[in-house]
């Protein structure tokens, strides 16, 4: 395989299932949230914070590492975080309750962090700005499908075996990846001595900490002032790390702002933002429904949502190709804007009792969306970086799309439960009318907090414990449990309508924003050095 060392495709091969296994443990988790709370008697706070520590740590250490890569070499560290990633998965695999697993997720995510901004930082430096289109057109392929193809593998696993094989599918995985890194990955070695913004670093991270974890914890603390200190306070860190970050300019700092004088970089590490609140604003909502209101298993759950996977991954490439050829400004909004129709029209046929099939058409409008979005948008971003950039520019890019997941997941979650809350107070109390005035006030209030502990996601979910008075006759009952059943489904549809609206807004906007984006000529010179585009070895 040494035969290969340095060849760019071979290159660029052995980086993407590496992304490919980090970016498939963002998804691929959700569907198996049902049968973790069952196999491993969790709450679903515990639950939650399986991927939420894993987010967490990522989104923290991603422009560390980024730089990190420049300091010690990106073979060496893409390397460590492969190995790291796949250690921490056979720990998920084998923990024994949600403590065990929780830690171990934030060690996998401390493996993500370290490999992710090595991949786009790596692609930068193999590939001439040129050609770098098809690259990042793969690249944006493996970005797509893994993210949408989470619920797909994640309810086979499940389905078929048990949800620890959703960590296991990475043994093979990783260790392939190491087989293909060793050989293949050139050692590069700065031929300048690198320097290390510690002080940037802390401030850097102790800021993100605080703004993602007051996110993800927000709805759980019904945001009250501890989570709002902690808001204040990652804010007033990041000015401060502003502040000094402007004092080190001339020196080596962390975040070089000569990257955001490049229009298209600031652009489109926004829009990018904008997709991953995009994406989890719609896959969050279509599994809780799929699940818990249609009563599909996490299996048949993920391959109704397969169509966008296929989809995508064979028209990303074609996107980057074209990228190279045309530029990727509007690919990218014609991307963007079928990515909001085919959430608009999933929105459409979302009900109570819709079939499967109705899902196809707007998946696969969704699915050709996605496969014009990451790898124009990682094009055009990265055109202009100079290649001794790469590793702060990867950093900052993968850091900013990251915390827009946070974000995302946090604002999408937070609208979730604010209209399931009312909606399911108003279905059961019209529904209430049929049953005994002795019972009604009862059912009523099972539901009026039903969202405050957070979202229930298995098949067959009624959305509230009924608590009934002694004696109540067993036909009764029965009715009882069938109409909470049906205010659970009625108003998880309701709620998800106005939910949805969050998220395609988003993507609307992030589309419009590609107006600013300067138009590619393929004869315009570059920001990019001149030396060969491949490195040593």
């Amino acid at each position: 395989m040494s035969r290969w060392r340095g060849n760019p495709w071979a290159i660029l091969l052995t980086l993407s299932l590496g992304f490919f296994m980090t970016l498939l443990d963002l998804t691929i988790v959700n569907i198996a949230i049902p049968s973790m709370i069952d196999k491993l008697d969790a709450s679903l706070d515990e639950v939650l914070w399986v991927t939420n520590a894993y987010i967490l740590v990522l989104a923290v250490l991603l422009i560390t590492a980024g730089r990190l890569g420049d300091l010690w070499g990106k073979k060496n560290l893409f390397i460590a975080g492969v190995t790291l990633f796949t250690v921490a998965s056979l720990v998920c695999g084998i923990a024994q309750d949600p403590v065990q697993l929780i830690a171990a997720r934030a060690v996998q995510g401390l493996g993500a962090a370290l490999l992710m901004p090595q991949t786009m930082s790596i692609i930068i430096n193999v590939f001439p700005a040129e050609r770098r289109g098809a690259a990042l057109g793969v690249w944006g392929a493996v970005a797509g499908v893994s993210t949408i193809a989470g619920p797909t593998v994640g309810g086979l696993l499940v389905t078929s075996l048990d949800w620890r094989w959703i960590f296991f599918v990475n043994l093979p995985i990783g260790i392939l990846v190491l087989a293909m890194a060793i050989p293949i990955l050139p050692a590069h070695t700065p031929a300048v001595r690198h320097r290390f913004d510690v002080a940037g670093v802390l401030l850097a991270s102790a800021a993100l900490f605080c703004l993602t974890f007051a996110l993800t914890e927000g709805q759980k603390f019904d945001w009250d002032g501890r989570i709002w200190g902690l808001i204040a306070a990652g804010l007033a860190l990041f000015v401060v790390f502003v502040l000094y970050q402007r004092t080190q300019q001339d020196k080596e700092p962390l975040v070089p702002f000569s990257l955001f004088r490049d229009r298209n970089f600031t652009i489109l590490n926004i829009v990018g933002a904008a997709v991953s609140i995009g994406m989890i604003g719609l896959f969050l909502p279509m599994t809780i429904y799929m699940q818990s209101v249609l009563g599909f298993s996490a299996l048949k759950a993920g391959l109704v949502m397969a169509p966008s996977s296929v989809v995508s991954m064979f028209l990303a490439p074609v996107a980057g190709k074209l990228s190279d050829r045309i530029g990727g400004k509007f690919i990218l909004m014609t991307g963007l804007t079928l990515y909001a129709i085919g959430m608009m029209w999933l929105v459409a046929v979302a009900d109570v009792g819709t079939d499967w099939t109705a899902f196809i058409a707007p998946l696969v409008v969704a699915g050709l969306g996605v496969g014009g979005v990451f790898a124009p948008m990682a094009t055009e971003a990265t055109r202009n970086v100079p290649r001794h950039l790469a590793g702060a520019a990867s950093g900052v890019n993968n850091t900013i799309r990251q915390v827009g997941s946070v974000l995302g997941s946090a604002a999408v979650g937070a609208v979730l439960q604010n209209q399931l809350a009312s909606s399911l107070k108003e279905e059961a109390t019209t529904r209430s009318a049929s049953l005994p005035p002795d019972v009604r006030g009862g059912f009523v209030d099972g539901f009026a907090g039903a969202a405050k502990g957070g979202l229930e996601v298995g098949a067959g979910q009624t959305g509230a414990e009924q608590h009934l008075p002694p004696g109540v006759p067993p036909n009764v009952a029965h009715r009882v449990q069938e109409l909470a059943g049906q205010v659970f489904s009625h108003g998880f549809v309701h709620a998800m309508r106005p939910t949805m609206a969050l998220p395609i807004a988003v993507i609307l906007l992030s589309a419009a924003a590609c107006l600013g984006v300067k138009g590619y000529r393929s004869d315009a010179p570059t920001d990019t050095p001149a030396e060969p585009a491949a490195l040593p070895g």
